[in-house]
């Protein structure tokens, strides 16, 4: 799992279901992890949603944040 340090910022406060969502998977085409701050009530449901259905690693944080990350394969996990 990439630290924090790796990961790609999104500013979603303010913005209602389902821009923060839509927001996290365009960013997750490029990126291997993001870090979203996303304060719509049912948007920390939405991005375990959305990282359920693409395989994806998906974390909260604190209080309207959220991580979601590419899982690492085992053959990736053990390159140095």
């Amino acid at each position: 799992m990439a630290n924090d340090d790796d990961s790609v910022a999104i500013n979603a406060r303010g913005m209602k279901c389902p821009w923060p969502a839509l927001r996290a998977a365009r960013a997750m085409r490029e990126a291997h992890a993001i870090l979203i701050e996303a304060d719509d009530p049912i948007a920390g449901a939405e991005l375990a949603a959305l990282s359920a259905q693409h395989g994806w690693d998906f974390a909260a944080i604190g209080q309207d944040r959220y991580r979601l990350s590419h899982r690492v394969s085992g053959s990736e996990a053990h390159e140095i």
